[in-house]
């Protein structure tokens, strides 16, 4: 995507630490200078020990947004099902307005349709079908925008919404018609052909899709093609070179001090942008 700078966001998967632990690994990141901190909306770890600590994504985004003076917000990515869809945009356009610095907001909206079963069973929310799903999700996009702009005060700024997840026939449609930002995961092949699938909903739906950031989440596997296991950085440029601008690394409380890769793609990213 020419003239989109590359960014770098740390997801930091609030599982297995104290919340003082965050709080100063958002502070580290963002002196660090990654663009982007992100958490996620689950009610339970996703790895390691499944009863081990963990917390609740948007009352920790408010909570980033009192903290933080730089860096954008949000999660990767936001459940629709686990709120009403009218009460999660009030939610949004609050923490937009608590993050507020020279008067415009650092909130980015990710959101997707869920799939940690666990989640949706021990809080009482129905798992049903993953076409179900994004059939809900689509819907409650419209309602979010709707409740957007009845408001009072109206967000700070047009709320960035991050949509993640590849699927070709239903979930790239919807990001062509409301994201500003996809996000995804695999190789650069993988990724490119994402990209291609994506650029034909957007023409089909009247959208430029130069308009849409490409985001994927950068994470070398041994074993994979040499350029793309050397480095953070390695695997980052691959992304690059597909029309990728924003690049995530995950952080878990078992290894909040895995900071080596961050700095990498720091680095990388400032070459990057000249």
């Amino acid at each position: 995507m020419p003239g989109v700078p590359a960014r770098i966001a740390v997801q930091i998967q609030p599982q297995h630490a104290e919340y003082a632990d965050i709080r100063r690994l958002c502070a580290t990141l963002e002196d660090i200078g990654v663009d982007v901190l992100l958490n996620w909306d689950h009610f339970f770890p996703l790895n390691g020990d499944p009863d081990g600590r963990h917390f609740e994504a948007w009352t920790m985004l408010a909570a980033w947004a009192e903290a933080t003076e730089r860096v954008e917000i949000g999660a990767l990515v936001t459940c629709s099902a686990y709120r009403n869809a009218n009460l999660l945009a009030d939610m949004a356009r609050t923490v937009d307005h608590i993050s507020a610095r020279a008067g415009e907001g650092r909130l980015i909206l990710g959101i997707g349709s869920g799939w940690f079963e666990r989640d949706f069973d021990e809080y009482g929310y129905e798992f049903g079908t993953a076409g179900g799903r994004l059939d809900a999700l689509e819907r409650d996009l419209g309602v979010i925008k709707a409740r957007w702009a009845r408001l009072n005060p109206a967000p700070t700024r047009e709320i960035p919404i991050l949509i993640g997840g590849g699927g070709e026939k239903k979930t790239l449609r919807i990001v062509a018609e409301h994201a500003a930002v996809w996000h995804s995961f695999g190789d650069a092949d993988t990724i490119a052909h994402k990209h291609e699938v994506l650029d034909q909903w957007c023409a089909r739906v009247g959208r430029d899709p130069a308009e849409i950031v490409r985001s994927a989440g950068v994470a070398p596997t041994p074993g994979r093609m040499a350029e793309q296991v050397e480095s953070y950085a390695g695997n980052a440029q691959s992304l690059y070179d597909v029309g990728t601008r924003l690049f995530t690394v995950g952080l878990s409380g078992e290894r909040y001090d895995d900071l080596a890769k961050v700095r990498e793609l720091v680095t990388w990213r400032d070459t990057v942008n000249g």
